[in-house]
């Protein structure tokens, strides 16, 4: 493995693990009052695309990290969106 492709598996640890807090916060609270769902929408399609371009440049950090970032940005949007549907009914 090459210093090129290390330095891009600690970056996409560190970027990929900075969701990891949050996801397992809304995880145990249910709760994504002061997060917003534009944001995280334009997150986890940005995370697909990503994905879909590491996937295609067969780029191992891109591939990892965009995975990881999925599931955890795919659990916040989850509870963002559930909790703004409860808003809605709510009235």
């Amino acid at each position: 493995m090459d210093s090129t492709t290390i330095i891009g598996l600690v970056a996409a640890f560190l970027t990929t693990g900075a969701y990891v807090p949050q996801a397992v916060k809304t995880w145990r609270t249910r709760r994504t009052g002061d997060l917003s769902l534009s944001m995280f929408t334009m997150v986890f399609l940005g995370t697909v695309s990503w994905l879909v371009y590491g996937i295609l440049k067969d780029d191992l950090p891109i591939i990892l990290a965009n995975t990881i970032t999925l599931g955890t940005s795919f659990i916040i949007l989850y509870f963002k969106l559930r909790e703004v549907m409860e808003q809605r009914r709510a009235g």
